[in-house]
């Protein structure tokens, strides 16, 4: 193999792992100047391995999320009522992470009668709707905003869930497998999840039903590793049995897709 194809085989492999990669990073890690860098991108993004972003690239791969703005009109009153289920569960002065995604920021929207809440998360839209409730604290990771979803990305963010401690932890995911292994859409995504539920007292999955049976590329974690599951009454009668074995850790919310 030559150094060349190796060093496209090194980016490929940092990308799928980071989600999105910058020109100085990659310069940085294979020890190459970033003019040899910007060329070997040039050439995976002509073969639709990898497409452009300002200043590096991320993997052109398939399957896709849906984009963020349908995201948030998909069941909306199922994640109403599973936010709603969540927010009885926390008490003022709580301390919460949130992750990205259109459900946790339900339940950030649900948690805004709370007080003097503690908030560390890359979910910028989460962030925003609690910021209305000035005795809370927020803090936020650097990184690169992912739009139009305002998710923050990047190295900092694995790192910035080690720093803290919280009493829950609020995530959701791509989708749950028949086995009820947690699927997400970049492994970057999973090792923040993995972070989220290592370092808070009470992890709680949020996840409507339309998840289950969704596929997603990257895998970690398994829901019988969460400590609270929170999910609609609409269930998949393929995953009955799944979530029998899961026991009283499940709550169901009620809620309908109106």
């Amino acid at each position: 193999m030559s150094k060349k194809n190796g060093r496209k085989d090194q980016i490929m492999a940092l990308t799928l792992e980071q989600g999105i990669v910058s020109v100085g990073d990659l310069a940085e890690k294979l020890r190459v100047s970033t003019q040899t860098v910007r060329r070997d991108i040039n050439t995976l993004c002509r073969d639709n391995l990898l497409r452009r972003r300002h200043g590096g690239a991320e993997r052109f791969e398939q399957p896709l999320n849906t984009p963020y703005n349908e995201r948030t009109v998909t069941n909306p009153g199922y994640k109403h009522a599973i936010a709603d289920a969540v927010a009885s569960m926390v008490a003022d002065g709580s301390s919460i992470f949130i992750s990205i995604g259109s459900t946790p920021t339900s339940v950030a929207q649900a948690l805004k009668c709370k007080k003097n809440l503690t908030i560390m998360t890359n979910n910028l839209n989460a962030a925003m709707s609690l910021s209305k409730e000035t005795t809370n604290r927020i803090i936020l990771p650097g990184g690169e905003l992912r739009l139009p979803d305002c998710d923050i990305l990047g190295d900092e963010v694995t790192s910035f869930f080690d720093n803290y401690r919280a009493d829950f932890g609020i995530f959701g995911v791509a989708g749950v497998a028949e086995d009820g292994a947690l699927l997400d859409f970049h492994v970057s995504e999973v090792r923040v999840r993995e972070k989220i539920t290592m370092n808070c007292r009470t992890s709680v999955l949020v996840v409507d039903s339309s998840k289950f049976g969704r596929n997603a590329p990257a895998v970690g974690g398994s829901i019988f590793d969460v400590d609270r599951i929170i999910m609609d009454t609409h269930q998949n009668d393929d995953f009955i049995p799944l979530l029998e074995r899961v026991g009283d850790r499940l709550v169901m919310a009620g809620g309908s897709t109106t």
